[in-house]
């Protein structure tokens, strides 16, 4: 079952068009189970951002919460869950006109528990404006196609100097053995990432923050994509392959789940 709100009621095609159309805008995604999720303060700080640089005009806390509590009221009480900001008075012929943002909140099956290992392969690519969740999200799919084509699972971003930066619509991790190595280079900073970085922190797990070049990636034990659909282990990047470390994605596991879920109502 999908549902679709505009500003807490159904959307029609007509208050849809704007968005199809100029393709202006931004999002978050969570996942939802019993009616509650994670990471709320997360999302709200970004879709709070993104509103203002966009925009140039505020989101308020209190609407996001209350577009938020209808969707999930209207929805099942489990859920993959978009939120969307846009704004159908946005003309890119004066994109300075103040307008007021619309929100779109659209409800679809909840992403499966368990997620198959991926191969990945690399490719020089830097999305534009990377620190924000836009929706231009043609050249992720681009790629992700072309790794499929390929015979990989999904493709991974490296910058022009050779540094891993983010997968198509997901973060990295590596495993060196004594601690998680989240890569630093122009990427989303995804909300998975976020609360992986909190749970492990609560658990007392050694991580560290710093450029990887894609030549050290056969230097690691293990690596794993993360986004906000779950988290995911890496059997490989292009030729260099990772055996499967069922201790570090429990360790993961365990450090999501220490993450409380919150129902917004």
């Amino acid at each position: 079952m999908s549902i679709a709100l505009l500003n807490g009621q159904p959307a029609d095609t007509d208050a849809l068009r704007a968005l199809a159309v100029v393709n202006y805008g931004h999002f978050t995604a969570m996942q939802v189970r019993d009616r509650a999720v994670q990471g709320l303060d997360f999302h709200v700080a970004r879709l709070q951002r993104a509103t203002r640089e966009l925009f140039g005009t505020e989101l308020p806390r209190g609407r996001i919460v209350a577009e938020l509590v209808a969707a999930l009221r209207a929805g099942p009480a489990d859920a993959s869950l978009r939120f969307t900001v846009f704004a159908r008075g946005f003309d890119y012929r004066q994109p300075l006109r103040p307008v007021d943002p619309d929100v779109l909140i659209t409800l679809g099956p909840a992403a499966p528990a368990d997620k198959p290992p991926l191969r990945v392969k690399s490719y020089p690519f830097e999305r534009s404006q990377p620190h924000l969740k836009h929706v231009g999200t043609f050249p992720l799919f681009h790629y992700r196609r072309q790794a499929l084509l390929d015979g990989f699972d999904d493709a991974l971003f490296v910058t022009p100097d050779g540094h891993v930066s983010e997968g198509s619509i997901w973060n990295i991790g590596f495993w060196d053995g004594q601690a998680v190595i989240w890569p630093l280079a122009p990427a989303l900073r995804g909300t998975c990432e976020q609360l992986l970085q909190a749970g492990l922190a609560g658990q007392g797990i050694a991580q560290e923050t710093r450029p990887v070049a894609l030549a050290e990636a056969g230097g690691f034990r293990a690596a794993f994509a993360a986004n906000a659909s779950g988290i995911q282990p890496l059997l490989g990047i292009d030729g260099v392959e990772y055996a499967p470390d069922t201790g570090l994605m429990d360790r993961l596991g365990a450090a999501l789940g220490s993450m409380p879920w919150e129902n917004p109502a």
